[in-house]
């Protein structure tokens, strides 16, 4: 099993330009879910499946949460970025076909895949390898099955090809083996919102903002949130 071509493609474009600013700014709260649902937990080693341009693992090893990174990525382009950054830590980054982890079992204390499952044609598959290769597994997606999901599937620019709740990504966790140790749900940063609307987009933060704490039912149902899980194998306890 392999990412098909046409979806490998799409990422291989996706990082032509190196490092992007809206990736470091989505960064940093994605590292801040990863720091907070790791809490308690010893973090050594850590890989990050689908690592992009390499923001995320460079801002948590900017804040010393591992003493060793690792990448896998599908996109050469990706790759080669990544060595480029110098990230501090980071001891390997290596191409792979999207779902083949090329490590060895339990390899790591932490698989971290953040806005990566929304985009694999066969998660479960990828999400047995991050359980083979890790003892814990950190995973974010986008809530983006809300009252105002289209009705008939089309490509976009996201390259967005699954859509969940709170409950779907809770289930195909669970019924991938993984036991759920924590689950958060929070709105994407005020800086995320307005870095490409301005004004406007500050407003709907406000708005979604306010709608999750007063009324989270009725605002997840209407707006995009993330929502982030830490993971272990199920028969580890």
């Amino acid at each position: 099993m392999k990412t098909s071509n046409h979806i490998a493609s799409t990422y291989e474009d996706a990082y032509v330009c190196g490092e992007s600013e809206w990736r470091r700014i989505g960064a940093i709260e994605k590292a801040d879910n990863v720091i907070e649902l790791c809490r308690g937990h010893r973090i050594q080693s850590a890989v990050e499946i689908g690592a992009g341009e390499g923001s995320v693992i460079e801002r948590l090893a900017s804040l010393g949460f591992a003493k060793s990174f690792y990448a896998c990525e599908i996109s050469q382009t990706a790759v080669r970025t990544i060595r480029a950054r110098g990230i501090d830590r980071l001891a390997e980054c290596v191409l792979f076909d999207g779902y083949k982890v090329p490590f060895g079992d339990q390899r790591f204390d932490l698989a971290i895949m953040t806005h990566v499952i929304e985009h694999v044609e066969h998660p479960r598959a990828l999400l047995y390898e991050a359980m083979r290769v890790a003892r814990l597994v950190f995973v974010e997606v986008p809530l983006e099955h809300t009252v105002r999901l289209a009705h008939d599937f089309r490509f976009t620019s996201t390259g967005h090809i699954n859509f969940y709740t709170e409950k779907t990504i809770r289930s195909l966790l669970q019924s991938s083996g993984m036991r759920i140790i924590r689950q958060k749900t929070t709105n994407s940063s005020k800086q995320t919102h307005t870095f490409q609307t301005g004004a406007a987009a500050a407003a709907k933060f406000y708005i979604k903002s306010a709608g999750l704490a007063l009324a989270p039912s009725l605002a997840k149902a209407l707006f995009v949130y993330n929502t982030s899980l830490l993971c272990e194998r199920q028969s580890s306890r």
